[in-house]
């Protein structure tokens, strides 16, 4: 290779890690250093000596076996290597992986990478094809994590089907084939400002009192934090939720309308625009300034209403500063997409999500959504599915029209 690539080769406790030896030798020998990290399992089927004596590596076995863990070895050692292998991979580590449990070196350093992940999986037919691992194996895939095998084939259990782990030369072609990538795949949103709102407004009725509706904020949460995992610089409005701002997003939380459209227009300018905020159509003109005392059985206070300045028709017709794309959002009861394409040539923006928030679809505060993707040439439905796979599908909808 033209310069030195390094390894971190994680094995884990499956028969197929007696294979582990000749892959080293092999990675050795194309010049590509590798460090082990040896689980207690798999130390049943090959020692740290053996792993060791062929990397010419020191191989760790216990989280706190590093020279000085006061530096965070753990760390270090999840960072300083260009890939990461899993190999083999057991069904143990794999759900592990998946949710993110961190209880020992292996999946301590696996859960601190900011490297490329490759899993070689190793196991009995039947835990491969068990709902469970089929289910962390597509959590994993979704967070970006790459499989190599299993292959179908004779097992050491003496049953066939998949579940070998795939044979060392393929491994050796995959991962010599990823470290000569000169550079990791580009995020899909890298160097884009997404600005996004969610959440409902409160507007003031009197110190005690105010209108609102029933959003959560889940979905615009949702968007907010997918959009940052595909690299773009995020900033979410938000209105009064009980959600924790998403992780590496900028979160300024507001309460009214007013407020909102304020805040929109400071974090101008931004390529991507996603309203997806159930703002207020109205406020009270005059709110009081006192709680509002009931008087008497007849006393019915009257509420003059106005309108609330309308944050999507604002971005989609700015002459400065318009976003590239704006997107907004319309929950509906009756007539989803009749309603819904008159919004979004009312308003001006460019793509309307639209769905159903009648109080039995279970739309506002659940945590499934249903939605048609709305542009002027088409109409896209699309199945219920988890608001994160809403988020996902509309962000990969955005980059192919990027």
């Amino acid at each position: 290779m033209d310069s030195k690539k390094s390894l971190l080769l994680i094995v884990s406790g499956g028969i197929a890690a007696y294979k582990i030896p000749e892959l080293i030798r092999l990675l050795t020998k194309q010049g590509i250093s590798v460090t082990c990290i040896i689980t207690k399992a798999a130390r049943q089927f090959v020692t740290p000596l053996t792993l060791a004596s062929l990397s010419g590596n020191q191989v760790y076995t216990e989280l706190f076996d590093l020279k000085d863990e006061s530096e965070i070895g753990h760390i270090q050692l999840s960072r300083q290597a260009n890939l990461v292998l899993v190999a083999p991979a057991t069904a143990s580590i794999i759900a592990k992986m998946a949710h993110g449990i961190a209880d020992d070196l292996a999946t301590t350093c696996l859960l601190a990478t900011d490297k490329p992940v490759l899993v070689a999986p190793a196991m009995n037919v039947k835990m491969w094809e068990h709902p469970a691992t089929q289910r962390n194996i597509n959590q994993l895939i979704q967070d970006g994590v790459t499989f190599y095998g299993p292959e179908d084939g004779a097992m050491a259990c003496g049953e066939t089907g998949t579940g070998r782990m795939a044979e060392i030369e393929t491994l050796t072609n995959a991962i010599r084939q990823q470290l000569e990538q000169a550079t990791p795949p580009a995020l899909p949103l890298a160097g884009k400002h997404v600005l996004v709102t969610a959440g409902p407004t409160h507007e003031k009725i009197d110190p005690v009192r105010y209108i609102a509706n029933r959003s959560s904020g889940k979905q615009g949460y949702a968007l907010a934090q997918q959009a940052a995992s595909m690299g773009a610089t995020v900033t979410l409005v938000s209105g009064p939720v009980n959600l924790a701002a998403p992780y590496g997003v900028q979160t300024v939380r507001v309460t009214s309308a007013s407020q909102m459209l304020e805040a929109v227009k400071a974090a101008l300018p931004a390529e991507i625009a996603i309203c997806a905020a159930a703002v207020a159509d109205w406020r009270v003109a005059a709110p009081s300034a006192e709680k509002m005392k009931k008087t008497g059985k007849q006393d019915v206070p009257t509420l003059v209403l106005t309108q609330n300045p309308d944050i999507l028709h604002t971005l989609s017709n700015l002459e400065q500063e318009r976003p590239e794309l704006v997107i907004g959002f319309a929950a509906e009861t009756q007539d989803i997409i009749a309603n819904a394409k008159a919004k979004l040539a009312r308003k001006g923006c460019d793509i309307m999500i639209a769905n159903d928030v009648s109080e039995q679809s279970g739309t506002f505060g659940g945590n499934d959504n249903a939605v048609h993707f709305i542009t002027k040439d088409r109409i896209s439905s699309w199945d219920r599915m988890s608001k994160q796979e809403v988020s996902n599908k509309i962000l990969q909808e955005i980059r192919s029209k990027k």
